[in-house]
């Protein structure tokens, strides 16, 4: 226990100590703080190295500089070996309890549990401190996977959290942290590097390349592979490869099957679908289904893929065709998620609508296309949305250097603007 507890003494804000608090992602510390100073159990879920380590210490600065005493919080990293003492429920109670007896911290205490999934039963510690009337707990807790809120915790803890998934930098976060101006060409810079907040403190390609495959490896290992034990560890990462190699295509289970058979893998409907589930599950990938804009309805069958971050693209797999209209397209889904959308593809009886968009009550319709060149392809991109036969904003977003005016009541949107629309 003393072990455990000189870790959390390292690694605290006691004793005047100020933990890394990296670069401010104040779209996402806005957002949780609203929630704060209550009972609800704040869930920061994302893929590993996204910042979710970082906004958690935010949030406990932001809490300090508002009056909170250092000693009322609580920091836990699961990720760091230091911990490793603490392996279930029982053993991080013991800790909370060992950490009140020595600092005596008086009036509400804010419990930070960063990576909670790899303490066994996590989820009956957040159950019982939550709802613990006799002392005043704040819970704020990550993790990456998507599961971790499913089935008897969700059940258990419902509407009694609120979750926040987090991604890679968005752009505007990357010309920020680079000091770049916003345009065409610091757009284009970021599509072709990624947003995993790293990326930006390596020196050149060669060490981004070996870094993006340092976190694609650890996710695949440590949050799929021992997880699930997974039986053909290859097949896992040829579909890993093989979906960011086709993402903002439609595919489907039964075409990846067909196309692993073709190459010599011995597989099974099954084995695929479970291997893109957990792949899904660690935020690696993203999954678009398609949405009838008539009968207002999701479809089975094909659906897209997009890439959490193009750094998977860019650094690892760049020898493959993948036009810059397909990175455009990856990005705009990612950015529309950011903005808290649900995110579709958009179906009508003969023609695709890249994104159907729906927050809330809200609903737009967004058409990628990397360049308005000339008539042919305005009338193309702009005949999609005017075939749809509601009143919902519709947007056509592309890298033109300069705005078109609104046409048939479709907006022109270039992308580095797109932040813009929520």
């Amino acid at each position: 226990m003393e072990e455990s507890f000189k870790a959390l003494e390292k690694y605290n804000f006691w004793n005047a100590n100020v933990p890394q608090l990296g670069f401010l992602r104040t779209s996402y510390l806005d957002r949780i703080l609203k929630y704060c100073n209550n009972k609800l159990i704040k869930v920061l879920v994302g893929q590993r190295r996204t910042g979710k380590s970082y906004l958690l210490r935010q949030i406990a600065q932001n809490l300090i500089s508002t009056g909170t005493h250092p000693r009322n919080i609580f920091y836990l990293n699961k990720e760091y070996t230091a911990f490793d003492l603490v392996h279930n429920y029982i053993e991080l109670e013991n800790l909370v309890k060992y950490y009140r007896t020595i600092l005596k911290p008086e009036g509400k205490i804010y419990l930070f549990i960063d990576e909670i999934q790899n303490i066994a039963e996590w989820e009956r510690f957040v159950n019982s401190y939550s709802q613990d009337y006799t002392q005043d707990y704040e819970i704020f807790i990550s993790g990456s996977n998507s599961k971790m809120l499913s089935g008897e915790l969700a059940t258990m803890l419902s509407g009694r959290y609120i979750s926040f998934e987090i991604f890679p930098f968005s752009f505007l976060e990357y010309v920020s942290f680079t000091n770049q101006p916003t345009h065409r060409e610091s757009y284009i810079r970021y599509m072709e590097s990624g947003g995993l907040p790293e990326l930006f403190a390596l020196p050149d390609n060669e060490t981004k390349r070996h870094y993006t495959s340092s976190v694609k490896d650890t996710v695949l290992l440590r949050d799929i592979i021992q997880r699930n034990a997974i039986k053909d560890p290859k097949l896992l990462e040829d579909l890993f490869k093989y979906i960011v190699n086709n993402a903002s295509n439609l595919m489907s289970v039964n075409n990846i099957v067909n196309f692993m058979r073709s190459s010599g893998r011995k597989t099974t409907y099954d084995t695929v679908a479970n291997y893109i589930g957990y792949i899904e599950d660690t935020f690696l990938i993203h999954k678009a289904e398609r949405f009838d804009i008539r009968g207002k309805e999701t479809l089975s069958g094909n659906s897209k893929y997009y890439c959490n971050d193009l750094a998977y693209k860019n650094y690892l797999f760049s020898c493959f065709g993948y036009g810059i209209g397909h990175k455009l397209e990856n990005l705009i889904y990612l950015e529309l998620r950011r903005l808290g959308y649900d995110v579709y593809v958009g179906v009508l009886p003969d023609r695709e609508v890249d994104f159907v968009a729906k927050k809330a009550d809200s609903l737009i319709y967004v058409q990628s296309t990397y360049l308005l060149l000339d008539e042919v392809t305005i009338n193309r991109e702009y005949d999609a949305l005017k075939a749809i036969r509601d009143n919902y904003e519709k947007i056509v977003v592309s890298l033109d250097d300069s705005a078109f005016p609104q046409k048939d009541g479709i907006k022109h949107i270039q992308a580095w603007h797109l932040h813009t629309i929520e």
